[in-house]
Formats: structure tokens, C-alpha cells, sequence
């Protein structure tokens, strides 16, 4: 896209000063450009637009309504920045490619890094992206190709393969020249940005790594092995993307070279990817344990249903199975009314601190914070916090109840059933996504209606058993 004017930097400097409000695509730009595509102005829509980042512009793109959206993309056509499609949300990204057409997208596909490019094409339905790999130059597409057969979700995916690698017997000034004749050349070998120079032997075996920081500090005659570090962690090409950001969360890494199974240097991994991959690993546990499937924001009424529907039937199959429970103490219930309006009282809170437990669990699962050696530990001390709060809120829950219906024996009743349930909530909200881990099973997806079953059931069971064995 064309370059700023000065007044438009001027203007975008005022907006940084004005605080956190400057680095969102404000509601008032939106609306803005509403109007201007509903009033066909051309001319004001890309004045609007050429001064955003790319990504700005991919979430521009993700607000608009689809019919506006079409338009502005055939607006900006001529000038659209590549890294827009890379940024743009999966289902959005796939209408932006239809509309461009295959040949406008292998374009795009071939100005990006061998990452991003493999993130665009490798959600495409297998006939578009066929079309778009067939329009790609033979070089880059044998490249996105062995991408794509690399495992979904691993390094291989994620991996970028431009990088710079040298051999130990190089000099500082060696190094730099070689860096320098290739940017020259304009030739895609090197990354646009890039963190760590590798040091590989005859074989292409990564032996260590040199900071390019530290490269630039040292005088030309060294050699790059009396610079490098030898300790570097290099990961598979297939290790699993969730792993692969522990790595760099573990120790700090800024990148780290990608090897193929005999050991060969293919690639390399840097932190603002793994940061994509926090992120969307964070947002996949959170959908799962709302029961959704993924992020269905852009996707079509039709298509959200279906995906939703599954999960609404087993939360149905659930909530049978505690009307069951409560259809065992019919009788209890029409004799004592008071006990259908407490009843609830009991499983909810049963359920809310099962799911406090659940979540501390389940994220420490993820981050290899709980593991086999203090797994009992943190079951026996959730199990004594669910206690601790059981007690405060049984006395709370059981005066109240006393007071509400004048019976003490009610009062006792729902006590020690809210000191049951939230007892067996906190053993229960650990328990669960250790006993699933172990099995193979995500925590993330199946936890939550397990807990939700556990908490309804003890807590409907213990209360009105109670109730049926002491007030009748």
C-alpha cells in the first residue's frame, strides 16, 4: 500500500497520546466508512483505509456486513496488502479469497512467509486450494505442499523456512557479507526479520546459535563458533504447537530451529508466532469448555446451529438424569414444599465451586503445572478448601433457610447437604480433568458436563435424602 503522508502521521501520533483506544479500529471509522461505500465515494473509502495496519484492516474487513465487505475488497483490490489475508479470521479469510480469485491470492500467497502462506491456504477446501496452489510459481508451491503434509497443529505447520544458517568456520565478517549480497540479490533466502543466526555443520545439523545482536557488537575477524551458544533446544518438525509454545515459554526463546527426522536444520519457529499460538490454544480451551467447537463469530446461522446442537444434546441428557434423581423423592417434595425452592440452591453453588476448581485445574494441566508428582496434593488441598467454604456456607445457607421457613430442621438439613456438595465439587473439579488427561481425553471438552452431572446429582440426592430421612 502507498506510503503516509506527514500529516497522516501527525494525526496517528495524536491518536498513540490519546491512549489504548488509538490501537483498535474505532466504532466512529467504522460507520465512517459505511457511509462513504453507501454513498459510492470511492475516493473517501481508500482515503480511510490506506493509512490502516494490516491488521487494523483484516478486523475492518471481519465488522463490515458481508455485502459491504465485498465492495471495500474490490476497492482496495489494486493495493491489497498480502499480511490481510494471513490476519483475517478463518471463515472471513475464506469468502476474501473467492471474491480475489485464485490467481490475485497465489500473488498474494507468494510475498509471505512460508508460515503465513501455509496459514492462509491450509484451511481452504481442498478444490480452492488446489486452485491457488496450481497458480503459485513452482518453487513456492513445492514449498506450501510439503507444508501441508506436515501434521495440523505441529511445527511443521508453523515453521517459516526462511532463515539464516551458517557454518562454524565462518567469520563475523563472512557472516555479515553473506547477509549482505543476499539482500542485495533481493532474493528470498533470508527472513524480512529475524532474531538468531544458526550454526550448522556439513550436514545442515544445527550445532548452536548467535544472537544477530551479537553478531553486530563483535569485530569482523572472529569466528561465529567462539560466539555461538551451544545449548540449543531444537524442535521436531512434528512436535505439537502446544508444546512448542511451552518451549518458548520455558526458556525464553526468541526463535528456535525446526529439524526433520534425521536431524537436518528445515526451519525455524519465532516468538510472534508461538504468541498466535497462546492465543488461539487459550481460546480453543475456552470455546470447549462453553461447548463450542470454535470460533463462529462470521459463520452462517445455519452452520453455528449445527455445530452447537451436538453439545446442547448431551447437556439435555444430563439435566434428565438429575430430574431423575429429584423424580426418586416426589413423594418428600409434595409433602414439604419448601424443599423445590431450596433445592436448586444447593447444586448451583455446587456447580459454581466445582467450576473454580475446575478451571485452576485444567489451565494447570495445560501449563505442566500439575502434574503426576503433586497431582494428590492438589486433590487433598482442593478437597480441604471445598470443606473450609462447605462449613461458612452451610451455617449462611442454613440460618437463612431457618429463618425464611421457621424450621431449624430444614435449616440443619440444607447445611450438611451444601457441605457435602461443595466438598465433592472441589474433589470432583480436580479430579475429573486428571482422570481425563490420563485417558487421552482433552479436560477442556469433556470436563465441564461431567462436573455439572457430579454436582446436580450429590447435591439433589444428598439434600433431599436428608430430608426424607430426617424431616419425614
Amino acid at each position: 500500500m502507498s506510503e503516509k503522508t506527514p500529516e497522516k502521521n501527525a494525526s496517528t501520533t495524536a491518536e498513540v497520546a490519546r491512549g489504548e483506544e488509538a490501537y483498535v479500529v474505532r466504532p466512529e471509522l467504522v460507520q465512517e466508512i459505511i457511509d462513504a461505500l453507501d454513498a459510492a465515494n470511492i475516493h473517501r473509502v481508500e482515503e480511510l483505509v490506506q493509512p490502516l495496519h494490516h491488521a487494523d484492516l483484516a478486523d475492518l474487513i471481519e465488522m463490515l456486513a458481508p455485502e459491504d465487505r465485498k465492495i471495500l475488497i474490490e476497492i482496495i483490490r489494486a493495493e491489497f496488502d498480502p499480511e490481510t489475508l494471513a490476519t483475517l479470521e478463518e471463515h472471513v479469510r475464506e469468502e476474501v479469497i473467492e471474491q480475489l480469485g485464485a490467481a490475485d491470492v497465489a500473488a498474494a500467497i507468494s510475498e509471505l512467509d512460508t508460515d503465513d502462506a501455509v496459514e492462509v491456504v491450509e484451511h481452504l477446501d481442498d478444490s480452492v486450494q488446489q486452485e491457488v496452489l496450481d497458480a503459485v510459481p513452482a518453487e513456492d508451491r513445492a514449498l506450501l505442499e510439503e507444508g501441508l503434509t506436515y501434521p495440523e497443529d505441529s511445527a511443521g505447520r508453523l515453521m517459516q523456512r526462511e532463515l539464516v544458517a551458517v557454518p562454524s568456520y565462518w567469520t563475523v565478517g563472512e557472516t555479515i557479507d553473506f547477509m549482505r549480497a543476499a539482500a542485495e540479490r533481493d532474493e528470498d533466502e533470508l527472513p524480512e526479520e529475524f532474531y538468531d543466526i544458526f550454526v550448522v555443520d556439513p550436514r545442515h545439523e544445527p550445532q548452536g546459535r548467535v544472537s544477530l545482536s551479537r553478531v553486530l557488537r563483535t569485530k569482523r575477524p572472529v569466528k561465529i563458533s567462539d560466539l555461538m551458544a551451544a545449548e540449543i533446544r531444537p524442535v521436531p518438525v512434528t512436535m505439537d504447537q502446544e508444546q512448542v509454545a511451552f518451549l518458548f515459554r520455558q526458556y525464553d526463546l526468541a526463535s528456535a530451529p525446526v529439524v526433520s527426522e534425521d536431524g537436518r536444520l528445515v526451519g525455524v519457529i519465532t516468538h510472534d508466532d508461538v504468541l498466535d499460538v497462546v492465543d488461539e490454544e487459550a481460546e480453543e480451551d475456552l470455546m470447549r469448555l462453553g461447548g463450542v467447537t470454535g470460533t463462529d463469530l462470521y459463520r452462517a446461522a445455519i452452520d453455528t446451529t449445527r455445530s452447537r446442537f451436538p453439545w446442547l444434546v448431551v447437556n439435555l441428557a444430563t439435566a434428565i438424569v438429575a430430574s431423575i434423581v429429584i423424580g426418586f423423592f416426589e413423594a418428600t417434595i409434595q409433602q414439604i414444599v419448601a424443599l423445590a425452592v431450596l433445592m436448586p440452591i444447593v447444586a448451583s453453588m455446587g456447580g459454581n465451586a466445582g467450576t473454580q476448581t475446575l478451571t485452576v485445574a485444567v489451565r494447570a494441566l495445560a501449563m505442566k503445572e500439575l502434574t503426576a508428582s503433586n497431582a494428590m496434593r492438589i486433590v487433598g488441598k482442593e478437597a480441604l478448601v471445598g470443606g473450609f467454604n462447605g462449613l461458612l456456607f452451610a451455617v449462611l445457607v442454613g440460618i437463612v433457610a431457618w429463618l425464611w421457613f421457621a424450621s431449624p430442621d430444614i435449616g440443619i438439613v440444607i447445611a450438611a447437604a451444601m457441605a457435602i456438595n461443595l466438598v465433592v465439587a472441589g474433589l470432583a473439579g480436580v479430579a475429573i480433568p486428571i482422570g481425563l488427561e490420563r485417558t487421552g481425553i482433552d479436560p477442556a471438552v469433556a470436563s465441564v458436563v461431567l462436573l455439572t452431572t457430579i454436582t446436580d446429582v450429590v447435591g439433589f440426592a444428598t439434600f433431599l435424602g436428608l430430608a426424607a430421612l430426617f424431616l419425614l
